[in-house]
């Protein structure tokens, strides 16, 4: 059978068509909310990662967020569901010595001072000791709340996806208390607001 113009037309038409409703589809599932380069990524690092110890399940978006409850600097425990229960949380794990952490900071700052009480809060894990954590931030002081933990291969920060303990390391939870999605590496300048829509 001959192909002809309007037959081919029909068929791209059709495919733009499911293209489009693909795509609709797509965007309001968050498993599909991070881009194919994203994902990609993530997918390529935690392919080379070490198997988590027993018991440590990495989060993937769509899951609930792992039970975590850490010391803020005050020392006292915060359970991050039970607090930030209803809210869109962004959690971003960082280090004192590491240089694109600190880089991101400011972003950071500058993102959670607009989003007040009810946008999305944001919450910064750092993977370091409380006497580097408390130096720096005398330094390069934050808004935002910050929890503590060890790094280490159960550490919060590859229970929330980070199998292979990549920093700086980001998570969106959404008001479900569902992993939205996962970020490998800094944030621009101006990324976040339209990371964490």
């Amino acid at each position: 059978m001959k192909a002809t113009t309007p037959r081919i037309l029909a068929v791209a038409g059709l495919a733009a068509g499911l293209g489009l409703l693909a795509s609709l589809w797509l965007d309001g599932n968050p498993l599909w909310r991070t881009g194919p380069g994203e994902r990609a990524l993530h997918a390529a690092i935690n392919a080379t990662a070490p198997t988590p110890p027993p018991g440590v399940t990495p989060a993937a978006i769509g899951d609930p967020m792992p039970a975590i409850a850490l010391p803020g600097l005050d020392g006292k425990i915060v359970d991050l569901a039970a607090h930030y229960r209803g809210k869109r949380l962004l959690i971003n794990v960082w280090a004192s010595w590491c240089g694109p952490c600190i880089e991101e900071m400011p972003e950071l700052q500058r993102f959670a001072m607009a989003q007040g009480a009810e946008g999305v809060q944001v919450i910064g894990l750092a993977l370091d000791s409380p006497e580097a954590v408390r130096d720096f931030l005398s330094r390069v002081p934050v808004g935002y709340p910050i929890v503590l933990d060890t790094p280490g291969p159960s550490d919060a920060s590859v229970w929330l996806g980070n199998a292979k303990g990549v920093l700086p390391y980001t998570v969106l939870i959404g008001t479900d208390g569902r992993v939205e999605r996962q970020k490998i590496g800094p944030f621009q300048h101006g990324e976040i607001s339209d990371w964490a829509q």
